[in-house]
């Protein structure tokens, strides 16, 4: 499948079948998240595998947005090792942190996809609640979750989904 057919036909798996994902497609994604694209290549993300039945409790701890997914990985950034523009009169004090890391959990989403396992984005956690339940450092900065599985019986995208809006929408010429 190519790759804008790929990205078109996914969707926001919240039926997961509690069959784990084979450590050799864990590794691809893994490897997917860390060959991207990021400011200056400082290459800050940080991924954080929950998938023992320890860490999943203390998931369901600090966010109901789980939807019994068997891996999570929760993606951070190292605020320590983040491009920052301190000269940006606009953005004060900007950092690339945020965007690099979602950059890696977006480029993991679909190679995820690519072999067949479907996938969640999560932000609904406090980042503080989230650093201090799974003793994270200080620097380390949650920016979301992606939830990992297979599809069970009741899989299927919202009927929104499949909703877009125009591209006259979204793009406009300078």
């Amino acid at each position: 499948m190519d790759f804008l057919e790929l990205a078109k036909t996914r969707y926001s798996e919240r039926y997961f079948d509690p069959r784990p994902v084979e450590q050799e497609k864990l590794d691809k994604i893994l490897e997917a998240g860390r060959v991207v694209p990021t400011a200056c290549n400082y290459q800050p993300q940080r991924f954080y595998l929950i998938r023992s039945e320890e860490a999943m409790k203390k998931l369901k701890t600090v966010t109901r947005f789980h939807y019994n997914a068997p891996l999570m990985i929760l993606v951070c950034y190292d605020a320590r090792e983040v491009w920052t523009n301190p000269g940006d009169r606009y953005y004060r004090n900007y950092n690339s942190g945020e965007q690099d890391a979602s950059i890696a959990a977006t480029t993991m989403m679909y190679e995820a996809e690519e072999l067949g396992v479907h996938t969640i984005w999560i932000r609904g956690f406090d980042s503080k609640t989230v650093v201090d339940t799974f003793g994270l450092p200080e620097y380390i900065i949650p920016v979301m979750m992606l939830g990992l599985g297979y599809p069970n019986e009741r899989a299927k995208a919202n009927a929104w989904h499949y909703l877009r809006k125009p591209v006259e929408d979204f793009v406009v010429e300078l």
